[in-house]
């Protein structure tokens, strides 16, 4: 006889234990004599998943801002409390739970399904919950060898394994955790093809960036890295791994490779189910409406194979779908945090009906899954611009008072949790700070969003309303609703080109870099949206900026996007050209050989073009171009370029007249050796990725340390350069100081968030610092350094006439006091003084003229003036 049950759950992982746990509460409530629930695992425990986590790994409640809502316990700890935990819990809810059984089909909908199982006893239920997740199939490396011994897909025991070494694949959680448990007794490499660990929860980053900045740990990173190659490691010997970095090729011997790159989804089983998916894309998950069912009526998914790998989130989706199934009407746990981020806007909707009319109106993000797009929300601010000033005022005051009445709720909800735990005889929960609530941010309806110029890197998507996006030069264009902005600096890491400007009533969602960044690396779809428009965009900002970028679209799509590393050549002396290029990122050394040897006759940096001379008559290359740095390059073919000047014939006088200009500085340099010599020095130091660069005119300087000792007394004492360990060449000297570099390496992975980039470009470090030093390791040039707070000195008078004090400048021999020693050491660099009114103090207060802050196209300028 076939056993039935109301509720079926599929998978005894963290979701699927919270969702039965949530069931047997109602048969417990309903005073049931058998249960109405039944949870089947294929494997003989539950949480086969965590039961497979490496030995005492830490095991993460995040996110932070979410509480959690389960008959389970649950809170961040060593994976062996947490499995023990739940054990107890299956027992003391009474969850029915069935191990060995492994699932192989379920057939029907609603009130009628058949679940056929391995060991042949197959159940019907009414309900279905599928909670099987996706670690069973590991992504591969996609190389030869890479189903070999030689490469491992999952971590069991990293104790298991002493004195070898081992690479790392990936740059998400499971990759650092494993990588940081075998650095314990390993010499560790970990690989990611990313230049930031975007993906990892916050405690994760934290750990491996630590980990990576402590010279006693045998644990390093590549960073923008891929698999090329494996040679196996055979009898006992170490093999090796070769790595594309952004230096070149890299052979790393190693003893074994732990590949941790995700999982795919099952899909032939899920679709087997009925379960539709939204695309043939790999990465795509199903689709589900805001209960988690999908389009099989009856049939639910939560958890991994949701979208939400996180356990809090899972184990909340486990609560909240038993609800549904019951009838009840639950909101998400993150329902009230959401609604203050909609507070102030001008709806009488739900949160849940201003998602789903956001995810209508905005293309892009319809293409999202509907749960990914709440936590993009949660991540994002809301802009509400408001015309009427009366209004505008009432809202500010409206959101103060919100502000605090949501602390005064959230202080009441923990007191009433903790009376809950001591009563079942539980310990109070151990919480972070009340981190400040996000609502609904209020503008004035003509406010800028950001100018021309700015550093700033967020993403604007337009729900409501307009905003007028205003060129230098070129046609002003207006975006409405569903169109979004902003992507041309958040893809290039450039300042902002042009105004954006509120216009009337209008609503926005402005996401941060990181989170973009998460979601363009999740989601092919999304990100492939957001290349296609920055490329109608620079095409039409380039060549045709009074023809809208929509019109450029076909154009756009037979562009090519190319990276180059440090040292690449693009092209060489005496080659035939056929396309030319624009330049997305980076800066390029043009050289030409002489009798002297090849000199530098140009240096283009991001957004400008290169090599149009082989498409405006002359084809042969009259100089070698190289990536300075690591660049990335629009290249344009003949019949784009001709497509372009034919949709915009005004844009050839102003081609030609750049071109002149370029032709013009390539002639003075060749003349001048000796100045090109200079820039081919500042390039190989890395200067063209830079934005404000001190040098300093040896002929000139007469080594008074003014700027070094002005530098102190403008930063507390500590001084943020250093002039004699500066690079020379010739009569220039390049100090140790911040060059505020384009892409700033110190701004990747601060766990703080403590590095800003001031709109005018100048990159700082406040008070947030946790010293962790990651910045230090980041920073290719040696600019940072970690220092102890130091105390207040006595006046110059009181040094001048009565010897108080050590004078002007840093007192290297100064030690720190307790209270320094137990702040810790903190990252200071130059910030350019960028709160300084007159400027920076280095250049004020040199005598003579020689100390000079400049950008990377003033060089030429300045080295021939010098």
């Amino acid at each position: 006889m076939t056993d039935h049950y109301e509720i079926a759950v599929i998978g005894a992982g963290p979701a699927g234990l919270s969702a039965a746990g949530r069931a047997a509460d109602h048969d417990r409530a309903d005073q049931l004599a058998q249960p109405r629930h039944i949870l089947l695992e294929s494997s003989p425990l539950h949480a086969n998943t965590i039961q497979r986590y490496q030995k005492g790994k830490h095991v993460m409640d995040e996110p932070g801002y979410l509480d959690l809502r389960s008959p389970l316990e649950f809170a961040a700890g060593r994976r062996e409390h947490i499995l023990q935990t739940w054990e107890e819990d299956i027992a003391s809810t009474g969850i029915n739970l069935r191990c060995h059984t492994e699932v192989t089909g379920i057939s029907g909908q609603r009130g009628d399904f058949k679940i056929r199982c391995s060991d042949g006893r197959d159940i019907t239920a009414d309900n279905v919950v599928v909670s099987i997740g996706t670690q069973g199939n590991p992504r591969r490396l996609g190389v030869d060898g890479d189903t070999s011994a030689f490469v491992q897909y999952q971590l069991d025991d990293p104790d298991e394994y002493s004195d070898e070494d081992i690479v790392v694949i990936g740059a998400g959680d499971a990759a650092i955790e494993n990588a940081l448990a075998l650095a314990r007794q390993n010499r560790v490499v970990i690989v990611n093809r990313r230049d930031e660990f975007s993906r990892a929860k916050q405690g994760n980053l934290d750990a491996v960036l630590t980990a990576i900045n402590n010279p006693n740990v045998p644990f390093s990173c590549r960073y923008g890295s891929s698999v090329k190659a494996l040679s196996i490691a055979e009898n006992g010997e170490a093999g090796s791994i070769t790595l594309s970095t952004p230096q070149g090729e890299e052979t790393l011997p190693c003893h074994r490779i732990i590949a941790r790159l995700g999982s795919i989804p099952p899909r032939k089983f899920v679709e087997a189910c009925g379960i539709e998916f939204p695309s043939e894309d790999i990465e795509s998950i199903p689709e589900l409406d805001a209960h988690y069912q999908s389009n099989v009526p009856g049939l639910y998914i939560i958890g991994a194979l949701a979208g939400y790998p996180l356990i809090k989130q899972g184990m909340n989706q486990g609560y909240d779908v038993i609800e549904y199934i019951k009838g009840n009407e639950v909101k998400p746990a993150d329902h009230a945090l959401l609604a203050l981020k909609f507070a102030l806007l001008p709806y009488g909707a739900d949160v849940d009906d201003v998602l789903a009319l956001y995810q209508q109106r905005i293309p892009m993000f319809a293409r999202m899954n509907t749960l990914a797009f709440r936590e993009l929300i949660m991540e994002s601010n809301i802009h509400y611009g408001v015309p009427d000033q009366q209004q505008l005022e009432e809202l500010l005051q409206q959101r103060g008072e919100l502000r605090e009445q949501r602390i005064v709720d959230i202080k009441s909800a923990r007191q009433q949790e903790d009376q809950r735990r001591a009563q079942a005889g539980r310990p109070a929960k151990v919480r972070k700070e009340i981190a400040e609530p996000e609502i609904t941010l209020v503008n004035a309806a003509d406010d800028f969003l950001y100018r021309d110029g700015d550093y700033s890197n967020s993403f604007f998507t337009i729900v409501e309303g307009q905003v007028l996006l205003q060129a230098d030069g070129g046609a002003d264009t207006r975006l409405g609703p569903g169109q979004f902005f902003g992507e041309m600096s958040l893809l290039s890491g450039r300042p902002r080109i042009g105004n954006a400007q509120i216009k009337g009533e209008t609503i926005l969602i402005e996401t941060p870099r990181r989170t973009m960044v998460k979601l363009m690396a999740a989601n092919t779809e999304v990100s492939e949206g957001i290349e296609a428009v920055f490329l109608q965009r620079t095409l039409q900002q380039f060549f045709a900026p009074k023809v809208s970028y929509s019109a450029l679209r076909e154009i756009a799509r037979q562009v090519t996007t190319s990276h180059f590393n440090i040292g690449d050549t693009i092209y060489s002396e005496g080659e035939q050209g056929d396309r030319l290029y624009l330049i997305r990122s980076g800066t390029i050394a043009l050289t030409k050989s002489s009798a002297h040897g090849d000199i530098a006759v140009g240096q283009p940096q991001s957004g400008e073009i290169f090599g149009q001379m082989a498409l405006m008559g002359d084809v042969q290359r009259r100089e070698t171009a190289k990536a300075s740095v690591r660049c990335e390059v629009i290249e344009i073919q003949r019949p784009q370029f001709l497509e372009l000047l034919r949709k915009s014939p005004e844009s050839v006088t102003r081609l030609q007249q750049d071109t002149t200009a370029q032709l013009k500085l390539n002639a003075q340099l060749e003349a001048v050796p000796e100045s090109a010599s200079v820039i081919s020095f500042l390039l190989d130091r890395g200067v063209g990725e830079a934005t404000n660069v001190l040098i300093i005119n040896e002929q000139l300087c007469v080594g008074c340390d003014n700027c070094e000792v002005a530098c102190a007394e403008t930063h507390g004492g500590v001084s943020r350069l250093d002039r004699k360990a500066g690079a020379r060449f010739a009569h220039i000297n390049l100090p140790i100081a911040c060059r505020h570099c384009e892409k700033p390496h110190c701004m990747k992975e601060c766990p703080p968030n403590a590095i800003h980039r001031d709109p005018s470009g100048e990159v700082f470090i406040d008070d947030s610092c946790i010293g962790c030093g990651n910045c230090q390791s980041n920073c290719p040039y040696g600019v940072i350094r970690m220092t102890y707070p130091t105390e207040k000195k006595p006046g110059l008078l009181d040094w001048l006439f009565f010897g108080r004090g050590p004078g002007p400048g840093e007192d290297r021999n100064a030690e720190p006091s307790a209270t320094a020693k137990e702040t810790g050491k903190k990252a200071v660099k130059c910030d350019a003084c960028v709160s300084r009114e007159a400027g920076p103090a280095c250049v004020q207060s040199c005598p003579t003229g020689a100390a000079k802050r400049i950008n990377p196209i003033q060089f030429v300028e300045v080295i021939s003036v010098n």
